[in-house]
Formats: C-alpha cells, structure tokens, sequence
C-alpha cells in the first residue's frame, strides 16, 4: 500500500519496499492531470475535455453505473445529486415495495449486512479461509486427482496453492513492527492535537490555521503536517481518514501473519446468516449502502461521476449517470457469493456499466463469479475491472475475477485496467504498484495521484492504485454508452481499447517493480493495446461506430493512435 510507504518514510523509518519516486508538485496543479491533454497540457491524461468538444452538440440519455465496493458517502455534496435511486421503491417503509427481495433498496444493497441492521466490515483473506475450510479434507491425505470430479479438482488446487502460500512472508515479517510503530506514534501525535484543540476531526488545511500552544502540541502539529504532506491525501483529507487507512493495513497484515494457525471468524454466520454454500440463498443483507468504511467506494464513485460545473470540489468524467453502490467489499477479501449476486443485481436493476476495484489470488466458487459475468454479457452490460497493485504479472498469476471462465472460454465484456502516472510529477507513464499482462491487461488508466469524494459530506483527497484507475475508464464508459446507446457493451470496450493512445510512438515505461528495480519497457510488453486511455479517441471511434456500419473497427481508428489492436 503506497501510502504505508510514504507513512513509514514520513517517521524517519524505512521499509523494504520500492518508492514511487514522486516530485514535489502543487497539489493543486494534480487535481485534474489525468483529465488533461498530453499534446495542449504536457501530462498524460484521457484528454477529456476534447472528448467533450466532439460531443458539445449531442443529446444523451442518463446511464446507470453500478458501483461494487465498500460503500459510499449518501450525504456528499458532490454525490447526492447523481446517486441512483430505486423509484420503485418507497425508502425506509420496511417494505419491499418493487417485489425484488430486497426491502428498501432505495441506493443499491448491502450484501455485507445483516437483517437486524449490522454490517460486516471486516473479514479474513480467502487464503485462509480456503486453507482452514479444507485442511481436514486434504492435509497429510493421498488425493488421486484422476477420481475427481472437474469441481473437486479445482478446489484441491486451490487448497493446494493456499497451504503453500499461507505461511507468513518475509516481506510480512519485516514490515509489521515497523507499521506498528507508525500506528502508534501516529495515534499518540493525534491523540495531543485533539487534547490542545478540542477537536476530533480536522482537516490538514484547518490544522494549518490552528494556534497551538504548548511546545508538545506544537511538535505534533509539525510531525502530522510533515506527514500529509508525504502521504499526498491533500489539505481537506481528515486525519481520521489517516487513521482509519493505517490502522486497516496494519489489521490486515496482523491476520495475515497469523492465518496459518488461527481460524478465520465466521462473521457470514454471525452476522449475515446466510447459506454460503448456496448461490441460490440470495435475499440477505440490508439496506445500508454506506457502511462504516465508505472511504474506498466513495472515491471511486467521485472519479466516475461526481456533479459536473456544480462549483464544488470536483469533476467526475461522465455528465450524465447514475450511481447505484452495491456493498460487496469489505476491508479484507470479498466473497464470491456475494460479487456474484452484486453483479447480478446491478444488472437485474439497469446498470450498463459496472465498476469492481477490487481483487484477490483465490476464488473458491469462481464458478458463481462466472456466471454472473455470463449472464451480465447476455444484457449486454460492461464490467470494468481492476488490475491489482502487486506488480505482478497476471498473465501468469491469479487475479480474481479473471476474465478466462472455468470452462476455458474469455468474457468479451470485461475491461481490465492498470495504473499509469505520468513523468512530469514520477518517473514512469506506469505506477510502481500496478499489475500488468500482455494479454490479461487491455489498457493502463491514471491510477496515481486521482483526486476525488471521500467520506464527510465535503471532503476531498487523493489517492492511487488501480482501483482509482478502473472508474476512469468505467466513467468513459458510462460516457459513452449514455450519448451512443445504441452501442453495445462489446463494441464500447473496442472503442476504449482501439483508441488508446502511445502518444505518437511507442511509449518506453519502467515495468512496475515494488523492489525499486527499474527496467525500461515497451508498454505493449504490459497490456494488450500497448496504449494509454484516450477518451477523445475512444469518443471518436464511437461516433464513427453509431453513425455507420463498418466491416473492420480498425478502418474507423484516429490518425493520432498508435498499435491500436482490436481487443476481445
């Protein structure tokens, strides 16, 4: 996680782990790079705003985009007036007014909840979860692989890949005491702010502004300054934010060392007492699509489509969607019962678009995510998906949801989308973190320094990773398919991927690498189309595609791209 990086560097430690080299640069001049132009702007961004000259004339119509994630903020003053709402149903009556199953599901539905109103916001790794599920079953037995069914094979191999992974990394094993340290002193600085200003929450701005008196608070204020500046969340992030990002990691990594031995929490039969061995036992969860832990959702849900020129905070890439939040994710490893029915929901509900930043190296019941996707491409609904931040190849490691199925064939209808940054604030058109793959990436998106919503009502903050990448390309997405919506998923996806741009020639980028190695590469050595998105170029693909047929998509390519590749 980037900013652990940047928390531990911040504290004068350091950490075996590869930095992102950023420059000093007004976070101002960042809030709107990847929306910039490369050509007019000097950045590598989507060139939006000529995407939106192309269209300055035409009429479109509202597209909704379904949100899985952790949650997002109901109240933020750049969301309330694009969040999509159930007009079938009356909220907050107790009543399932539409007949679907879902009572009061007026934003969306929570499939981490339970009936009485509690929610999951935590759960274990699906390493542990498959490795203790099936330890009696297969630990010290001689399994004959030739008498298993299709389905007990792929389950034993997934156990297999478990049991060998769930020992405590190295990496895990040096980190952890030096994360403890950062969470400890960073709780002790806010806990002497609070004191001297009476104040729980503060933003880094309000900070700046307040007189402390005692030398102690002084310090603090000093070291918590000094800090955001090195995190890079921006002046109006909050310092519980701060605290929830850090006390999270370290939780996470805490189960990690300890998931060989310890059993995971049955939080499923606590809380949300479900069948999890039935797909079929649907009609769980709650209403509650915020949660506790909305911070993730709610920055990507801002990156996708939050107010437009309404004078506040920030842009999001489409003008003209609706965002329904489907709470699937929670801090840990989703489940794949509920990704499943998340994307069979938004589906069943409208969304043409769908965005999942989030991923994991297991997938026990792949076969439910599957046919979810399956059945999202027979109505003909995009799923955009993101890469993965552990600079891996996931051309040759797991990256659930994949887009190869159980049965060998390949969705047609999922994007799958890396990080890029650009050289003039890193070193690199690629970000350090992101996963990569020849053939499992179609594009890279700017997924470093996004700024967008966070929790708060009106707070704002930047934040990197592929999961910020997914919804740029999931807000052109939606862009497009609410000014073309005679296009179908598929042909979207061929605009987005035949569009994207290596800025003239073949852009050289360091291959992502957390070790700090650099290595120069072609950046179609890391995706399919070896480009960059570029929405004016996917916007003029579409407009060529809506307006006639053609027998060849390459025929229909701007002047400007460059290797641009049909993608299925």
């Amino acid at each position: 996680m980037r900013y652990l990086v940047l928390l531990t560097l911040s504290f004068g430690l350091s950490i075996a782990s590869a930095q992102s080299s950023l420059r000093e640069v007004n976070k101002d001049s960042l809030k709107t790079w990847y929306l910039k132009d490369k050509t007019t702007d000097g950045v590598a961004g989507i060139s939006l705003n000529k995407a939106y000259q192309l269209l300055k004339n035409k009429k479109s119509t509202p597209i909704i985009v379904a949100v899985i994630d952790s949650g997002v903020d109901t109240t933020h003053e750049d969301l309330t007036s694009v969040l999509w709402h159930n007009t079938k149903e009356i909220p907050n009556n107790d009543i399932d007014d539409d007949g679907n199953g879902y009572v009061d599901d007026y934003y969306g539905w929570n499939f981490l909840g339970g009936k009485d109103g509690r929610n999951v916001e935590k759960a274990s790794s699906e390493k542990a979860r498959v490795y203790h599920a099936y330890k009696d079953l297969y630990q010290g037995k001689a399994i004959d692989e030739s008498k298993l069914s299709a389905e007990e094979s792929y389950r034993y191999k997934t156990w297999l890949q478990a049991a060998a992974e769930i020992e405590p990394s190295q990496e895990n094993m040096a980190q952890l005491p030096i994360m403890q340290r950062v969470q400890s002193s960073l709780v002790a600085i806010d806990s002497v702010i609070r004191k001297e200003t009476q104040k729980q929450e503060y933003t880094t701005e309000e900070l700046e502004k307040l007189p402390l008196h005692s030398n102690e608070a002084k310090v603090a204020k000093a070291k918590f300054l000094n800090l955001m500046k090195m995190i890079g969340l921006g002046s109006e992030a909050k310092n519980t934010t701060v605290l929830q990002m850090i006390n999270e990691e370290v939780s996470r990594v805490e189960d990690a060392m300890a998931a060989k031995d310890k059993v995971p929490v049955d939080v499923r039969a606590e809380i949300i007492k479900d069948n999890p061995t039935d797909i079929n036992d649907k009609f769980y969860g709650n209403k509650d699509v915020m949660g506790a832990s909305s911070m993730h959702g709610t920055h990507v849900s801002g990156i996708i489509g939050a107010s437009r020129g309404n004078g506040v905070g920030m842009d999001g890439i489409a003008d003209n969607v609706k965002i329904m939040m489907i709470r699937a994710v929670p801090n840990g490893d989703e489940y794949d019962k509920d990704i499943a029915l998340a994307i069979r929901y938004a589906v069943d509900n409208g969304a043409k678009v769908i965005n999942m930043s989030f991923g994991k190296s297991f997938s026990p019941d792949k076969k439910w995510v599957d046919e979810a996707v399956k059945y999202a491409a027979a109505k003909d609904v995009l799923i955009v998906h993101a890469a993965g931040n552990d600079s891996k190849n996931i051309d040759s490691t797991n990256n659930f949801p994949s887009t190869t199925f159980l049965d060998g064939t390949v969705a047609k209808n999922v994007i799958t989308v890396g990080a890029s940054s650009d050289p003039s604030f890193a070193n690199s058109y690629t970000t350090y973190f992101s996963n990569y793959g020849k053939n499992g990436v179609d594009v890279f998106a700017p997924g470093s320094q996004i700024y967008s919503t966070l929790p708060g009502g009106n707070s704002y903050g930047f934040e990197d990773g592929t999961s910020m990448a997914s919804p740029v390309v999931a807000g052109l997405a939606g862009l497009i398919r609410s000014y073309f919506p005679k296009l179908t998923a598929e042909q979207v996806k061929q605009a987005i991927a035949t569009s994207a741009t290596g800025l003239g020639t073949e852009i050289t980028t360091l291959k992502p690498n957390k070790e700090g190695v650099k290595e120069e590469v072609p950046l179609s050595s890391l995706c399919k189309t070896g480009g960059l998105l570029n929405a004016y170029g996917a916007v003029e693909v579409a407009v060529k595609l809506s307006s006639q047929a053609v027998k060849k998509i390459d025929d229909l390519l701007p002047k400007s791209s460059f290797k641009n590749k049909t993608v299925n």
